[in-house]
């Protein structure tokens, strides 16, 4: 990372606020599930269209699939998106 900058898009949010922690909640899982974005493999995408599909893929799993350990639930059913478990099926579909 080379600089953070700041800018409001919604609303008057506290500046003391304003963090980065949630995007790196969702950064460390998703470095440590998909492989492309680990270190010395070859499991790479060579199309940018493959990588979008992955971290999609992901992202729908994580927060829709899988249940959050403290939650007891998925971080869809917590932000009252959904009122169950997706299955992988269901996801899919």
């Amino acid at each position: 990372m080379i600089e953070t900058i700041i800018l409001i898009r919604d609303g008057r949010p506290d500046l003391r606020h304003i963090s980065t922690s949630f995007v790196e909640l969702q950064n460390l899982p998703m470095q440590q599930a998909i492989r492309r974005f680990t270190r010395l493999t070859n499991a790479f995408s060579k199309k940018l269209d493959n990588l979008k599909a992955a971290c999609a893929l992901h992202f729908a799993y994580y927060n829709f699939c899988r249940i959050h350990k403290t939650l007891r639930c998925t971080h869809a059913m917590e932000a009252s998106i959904t009122n169950h478990i997706w299955t992988l099926k269901e996801l899919l579909s």
